[in-house]
């Protein structure tokens, strides 16, 4: 780290109350840019956390983190809360393999409260916290601090919902509102009308004159009374919802004014009931490419410090998502009927370039996996042919809805599942290998898996035209292959034999079978043969190959990039006990246990799942005594 005047010199939040005015804004400064300095070498979502530097320290000045509850939604935009809450030195290692993580881990440290990388849930779990606090009678407030867009997810309205019927006291919701949630609404007028509501003698006059209307007027008059004050504060304000939901709304606020934020904070926690405060932040506060490119800023790969420009290498293959994206565009312009839909993930899932084309036929739907389900199946009633992309891990979260609302009524959509597998460093909250299995359940439902650009591009035409639920999932990064065009139906269910050999059959799934090949060069060197079948479609299986390949081959391993229970290889390993097949298997995968963040190839390293790992684990589990070794 750099020898910074003021954070080198502080160890934890402890020590902010001792600065003056001028070092805490040094501090500020100097904590930005330690944040872009370690982004710069690591990767990670640089944008959401240069905007909350200042209510990080507002909050950490207002709040005692060992007493009350600060839950940060999604956790990306916490890197200085860990600075401030004794990771300074480790944040170095942020979100390399063995360091700290990119998201909130309570693992990792008593301060951060709740885990957090899927978005929309820190009030409910803050409301949980709260009501605990009451029962158990313990002190201190709940603070939920939610926002970057995560306001857009329903999980977050149920959970004011619940607030405001609950009605709690010290329970306290920040909305960072950095222009990726609600419209922002600045100027003298919000400020000066905030300080009116926050103010003291304004609160206990408010509550005395509802006491009184109460008494005199019952129920009813009270509800009169607060129907009036919502409607003179809706003049003013954007917080008319969250009144109704039950709760104080005090916004808006400069979120880089850090004395604003401080006398704000502190007013509020002299204030009866739920109260939500309306912050208005600037994603990428600090650092111009950020600024003003918010969105690639959010989450990015290593980049120049100076130029903001990533640090890719010359000549790389286009990714998986870019792929998908581009026969996406290719079919549209012959089909009409086809619409694409994402859970806020235009960019990340290649989308930008259908959006940009057929404005029409794009929607983007926030964070709101449910949702973007259900919306997409009322599509398919209509005819039309929606093509529903998600990342893996964010899927899970509209898992009753592709059940219930698509598969049970048998209606046709395309799920485009991205960053399958392992993810590398955003770690076990967004490692995508969960999907097979918990697919692999729901009757009907086609899954499958491409070996590379050409076979994506046939999976996604045959989804198209099947008629079916159909899921085509695909991993992170550059795709494998040459340069694809043209689309060809794939007969639904079929493997495909790549190499023939004997005794050994290796079934790979997805980028696995570009692995299978590896491992076979391997294996010939100690006198293996073994065949290699890509086992494109996971469900259905090719039960007439698989038959064969049983008859001819006494040892089968099965290669996949999800977890091993109840993936592809469970769906192998059942078909050969139902069947009565006696047949040794060896099936390579993800583990039943949480995998942490780093590398791919780190991680595939601690897993057993690198080319001479398996090989190794094939040469232990064939017996080479009763191994024919092909001459």
């Amino acid at each position: 780290m750099k020898n910074y005047k003021i954070l080198s010199r502080i160890d934890d939040y402890r020590a902010l109350k001792n600065l003056s005015e001028d070092e805490i804004n040094t501090l500020i400064d100097e904590i930005r840019d330690y944040i872009i300095d370690v982004t710069s070498k690591n990767g990670g979502h640089i944008g959401p956390s240069l905007g909350v530097v200042e209510l990080t320290v507002a909050i950490l000045k207002v709040f005692d983190p060992e007493i009350d509850r600060i839950v940060w939604d999604i956790g990306h935009q916490a890197y200085s809360w860990k600075i401030l809450t004794g990771r300074k030195e480790q944040f170095r290692t942020l979100r390399q393999y063995r360091g700290i993580s990119g998201f909130l881990k309570r693992k990792e440290s008593r301060y951060d409260h709740f885990g957090a990388g899927h978005s929309s849930t820190s009030i409910s779990a803050s409301l949980g916290m709260r009501k605990a606090k009451d029962l158990l009678r313990k002190e201190g407030w709940t603070v939920a601090i939610i926002g970057d867009g995560a306001m857009t997810a329903g999980q977050a309205f149920e959970g004011l919902n619940h607030a405001g019927w609950l009605d709690p006291e010290k329970f306290i919701v920040i909305l960072n509102d950095n222009q990726m949630s609600i419209s922002p609404n600045v100027g003298a007028l919000y400020t000066y009308f905030n300080r009116i509501i926050t103010n003291e003698v304004f609160q206990k006059s408010r509550q005395k004159l509802k006491d009184i209307i109460k008494k005199v007027f019952g129920e009813s008059g009270a509800k009169i009374a607060r129907k009036f004050e919502e409607y003179v504060k809706g003049l003013f304000a954007p917080g008319i919802i969250f009144e109704e939901l039950g709760f104080t709304y005090v916004g808006t606020i400069d979120g880089h004014n850090l004395l604003e934020l401080e006398k704000t904070l502190e007013n509020v926690k002299k204030m009866r009931g739920p109260v939500i405060v309306h912050v208005l932040t600037q994603k990428g506060r600090g650092y111009a490419p950020a600024e003003q490119n918010p969105t690639p800023f959010h989450g990015i790969s290593p980049f120049d410090k100076i130029t903001g420009t990533p640090l890719k290498k010359v000549g790389t293959p286009p990714s998986w998502s870019k792929v998908f994206g581009d026969a996406l565009v290719e079919l549209a312009e012959k089909d009409e009927k086809i619409v694409a839909i994402t859970p806020a993930m235009k960019e990340g899932s290649g989308l930008t370039k259908f959006a940009d084309r057929f404005p029409e036929r794009f929607f983007d739907v926030g964070i709101a996996e449910q949702h973007a389900a259900t919306f997409a199946a009322g599509f398919s009633v209509e005819g039309m042919k929606p093509v529903l992309s998600y990342y893996s891990t964010f899927l899970q979260r509209g898992y009753d809805q592709v059940i219930h609302d698509i598969a049970l009524q048998h209606l046709p959509v395309v799920i485009a599942i991205d960053r399958a597998g392992l993810v590398g460093e955003d770690g076990p909250t967004h490692h995508g290998v969960y999907d097979i299995a918990f697919l692999r359940a729901i009757p009907d439902i086609v899954i499958s898996a491409p070996k590379d650009q050409q076979e994506l591009r046939n999976l996604l035409y045959t989804g198209l035209k099947s008629g079916k639920v159909f899921a085509i999932r695909y991993p992170r990064g550059s795709a494998i292959g040459d340069k694809a065009d043209g689309f060809e139906e794939i007969e639904i269910g079929s493997w495909e034999i790549i190499d023939e050999g004997k005794d050994i059959s290796i079934l790979a799934v997805g980028k696995y079978v570009s692995r299978a090949i590896e491992v076979k060069k391997l294996l010939k060197k100690y006198g293996f043969n073994p065949t290699i079948v890509n086992a494109r479609f996971i469900k259905p299986m090719d039960e007439e190959l698989l038959k064969e390949i049983l008859k001819t081959h006494k040892y089968i391993v099965t290669m996949e990039d999800g977890a091993l229970n109840g993936g592809f290889g469970s769906a192998v390993a059942e078909y050969i006990l139902d069947n009565r097949y006696m047949n040794e298997l060896l099936r390579f995968g993800i583990p039943d246990r949480f995998v942490q963040h780093g590398k791919i190839n780190q991680l595939e390293e601690e897993l057993g799942l690198l080319p001479e790992q398996m090989v190794e684990k094939i040469k232990d589990f064939v017996r080479l005594e009763d191994y024919k070794v092909v001459g």
